[in-house]
């Protein structure tokens, strides 16, 4: 078998930023995934299982209530190896061009101080499998250590 495209990015010089993972076309519509990279691979501690399923709560309910991107907002969710969230939107995009909307989320999630959406036993399978303020540090951390001073080798993986 071949390997999937993913697998074929060098973790071991990639850096926490915001990247193109693919982009698939489904008719004339393109999709665009995107890696949001909040720890660096292999060489930082992976987010744990609490937090990441907070920052799943809070980023899905803000882009899907976004508006200019609700409608565009096709998945946001975890990657298996907890170093960061896949974003998938409607649209034909390159890095650069979802900058802003990253930042306004990621100062959201840090700010965020209420009760996590969806964090109730009606409205999730594992609602006590939350860290509000582990969520809220490290989305500090991510705004930050990297968008406040994004590079090109932050938003166009690694050769």
């Amino acid at each position: 078998m071949e390997k999937i495209a993913s697998f074929t990015v060098n973790h071991l010089t990639l850096l926490p930023g915001i990247y193109v993972s693919r982009k698939d076309h489904i008719g004339a519509e393109t999709v665009t995934t995107f890696d949001i990279r909040m720890t660096r691979p292999n060489f930082e501690p992976v987010m744990n299982t609490a937090e990441v399923h907070t920052i799943e709560h809070l980023g899905a309910t803000f882009l899907r209530n976004h508006k200019e991107y609700a409608d565009k907002t096709v998945y946001f969710g975890p990657m298996g190896c907890r170093t960061g969230f896949y974003l998938i939107l409607a649209g034909d995009y390159e890095s650069k061009d979802i900058v802003d909307l990253i930042k306004e989320l990621f100062v959201f999630m840090k700010d965020f101080r209420d009760e996590v959406p969806g964090a109730a036993p009606r409205d999730c399978g594992n609602y006590l499998d939350m860290n509000l303020s582990m969520a809220n540090y490290l989305a500090k951390k991510f705004y930050e250590e990297v968008l406040c001073s994004l590079t090109d080798e932050r938003l166009n993986y690694p050769e």
